[in-house]
């Protein structure tokens, strides 16, 4: 299977090298299967002479387009981790002939995968439009708001939505690996993930941090600090808006915009993410912590917690 991993400059030195790696590591313990499928063959590919690191490591690369369409393309992040900094990235020239080769060998047919902040550089090709897909957790505010036709579940560790494949932070380079290394052997992914000691991880969610988000907007930031005193009393939009000088359709769109989500739903998160605290970190009943987060029993407390789980047994499965 050929690979091209398309290396811009600046590119995150973390997420190239464990890409590289995981093929690496993978075509090294094929021999240990009884059915090994063919080598994965990686080309490092570029749109300038000269690519370099976010540390300054020099790569050589060939450029894109001057040899056959590969099977898969796959996008490392840039090393710009805020959105300012990453905002001037994204409008470099060569960038935009990576954007440009990107259309050209999704029309050939290739699967393209990119990871963390390398899923900005292919929704900026519109590849993405109306498609499902995942991001870096912390600059899904960012991702939401540039990319507003793309169907944004920042939750997700990977989205696999046929010729695209989208990962989430950072590490979620080695889960698109892994994920192209399972379209070809679903046991020489598994033995590799072991050998590299990888968790599943489907979700990014468990990861992220709701503050964070939240604080990435002042309004939203102001929600959250209502919405936490309230756990116990119950959500009612038009009281928050109220208490936080805005309209309802103001707050629920300032919500959606940074959270993907209603603030009702939000609230909800709170409440669950509140009770597993609780649940982790003292010893009172289940229905003692249901009535500090503004639940009437504790049955019902346990049937969210078990759908939540359910949730993630349903990502795993379907990742792939």
């Amino acid at each position: 299977m050929n690979i091209s991993v398309l290396v811009l400059d600046g590119a995150f030195d973390t997420g190239l090298a464990a890409v590289l790696d995981v093929f690496g590591t993978a075509n090294e313990l094929a021999a240990l299967l009884p059915a090994a499928p063919s080598r994965f063959v990686t080309t490092m590919v570029g749109v300038s002479d000269s690519v370099h690191t976010a540390q300054g490591l020099k790569v050589p690369v060939t450029p894109v387009g001057n040899e056959p369409a590969p099977d898969w393309l796959l996008i490392p992040a840039l090393g710009q981790k805020m959105p300012e900094p990453l905002g001037a990235a994204l409008q470099r020239d060569d960038v935009a002939a990576g954007v440009g080769a990107l259309r050209a060998l999704a029309e050939a047919g290739t699967r393209i995968g990119a990871a963390c902040i390398g899923t900005f550089v292919l929704a900026e090709s519109g590849l993405l439009d109306r498609r499902p897909s995942t991001t870096t957790w912390w600059l899904a505010p960012m991702f939401r708001q540039r990319y507003p036709r793309v169907r944004l579940d920042a939750s997700r560790m990977l989205v696999n939505d046929g010729q695209f494949v989208t990962a989430g932070a950072a590490l979620g380079h080695i889960d698109l690996a892994l994920l192209v290394i399972r379209q070809a052997s679903p046991e020489l992914a598994a033995l590799t993930a072991k050998y590299l000691i990888v968790d599943s991880r489907p979700l990014q969610s468990a990861y992220a941090i709701p503050d964070h988000l939240a604080h990435s907007n002042p309004l939203v930031e102001r929600f959250e600090r209502w919405a936490r005193g309230r756990l116990a009393e119950g959500f009612n939009l038009d009281e928050a808006a109220a208490a936080l000088g805005a309209s309802k359709r103001t707050l629920s769109r300032r919500v959606n915009d940074v959270l993907g989500k209603t603030p009702l739903s939000y609230f909800q998160d709170l409440r669950v993410e509140q009770a597993v605290h609780l649940l982790k970190t003292t010893s009172e009943s289940v229905e003692e912590i249901a009535a500090k987060v503004g639940y009437g029993d504790g049955v019902t407390l346990r049937n969210l917690l078990r759908r939540r789980l359910r949730k993630g047994v349903r990502e795993i499965r379907a990742v792939g």
